[in-house]
């Protein structure tokens, strides 16, 4: 049985066009837990997407957590189930590409708040199977400099970026400079598929990091 240092649990797009783009984006397809080629025509495009590569392409709903001590796996994908089964669908009017300040993503079109709803009920439904967060851990978000609310939300879910701080979004690249993210999305434009529209998010799915420090799926949970 695989042994995981942490787990997350993501929206991964199903399979089809968009998710086999994220693998040959990223390099990595998260859903088979293996290496894949880059696009060949995308000059840097591996160095540009380095930090998200073991992440896979996904949007992070309960971010990465350790599992507190007397939890198992199998504990943590019994509660998800649940969790999922209670949480209805959510909908957006579709996704469209973007920056987000100096990193490129697909976001959701319209009012996020639908799927704001979604990742809530995953971070607070799963709570109790998240071990704190170390001191060092903490210690290194607060230097990215935090506002006081998002300080709180640090201690309290242990990441800053949840609950009405949460901004979906499929990761695309690493921090990169204004040039090269603009090179970047002009490649990205060309070599996407179809976007949906609307955008349904239907499912969640529980990811575990390997050893290796890279991420692969364990299962999806259908929502209600």
């Amino acid at each position: 049985m695989t042994r995981y240092t942490r787990y997350a649990v993501y929206y991964l797009p199903p399979k089809g066009d968009l998710a086999d783009f994220g693998a040959a984006w990223l390099g990595w397809d998260v859903a088979l837990g293996q290496k894949v080629a880059h696009f060949a025509d995308v000059a840097g495009l591996a160095p540009a997407v380095a930090t998200p590569q073991k992440y896979g392409f996904h949007a992070t709903l309960k971010p990465p957590f350790r599992l507190a001590d007397g939890s198992t796996l199998a504990d943590l994908r019994d509660a998800l189930a649940g969790v999922a089964a209670a949480t209805p669908a959510a909908m957006a009017p579709g996704l469209r590409l973007a920056r987000l300040g100096r990193f490129l993503a697909l976001v959701p079109q319209g009012d996020g708040a639908d799927i704001g709803r979604v990742a809530a009920a995953m971070v607070q439904g799963l709570d109790r199977f998240r071990a704190p967060a170390p001191p060092a851990e903490l210690a290194r978000r607060r230097a990215a400099g935090l506002t006081p609310r998002q300080d709180q939300l640090l201690v309290q879910w242990g990441y800053p970026y949840v609950m009405e701080a949460f901004r979906f979004h499929l990761t695309l690249s690493g921090k990169l400079p204004p040039e090269a993210l603009g090179l970047l999305e002009q490649a990205a434009a060309r070599l996407l598929p179809p976007l949906p529209q609307p955008f349904a998010l239907a499912e969640v799915a529980l990811l575990g990091e390997r050893e290796d420090t890279r991420f692969e799926l364990i299962e999806r949970f259908a929502l209600a």
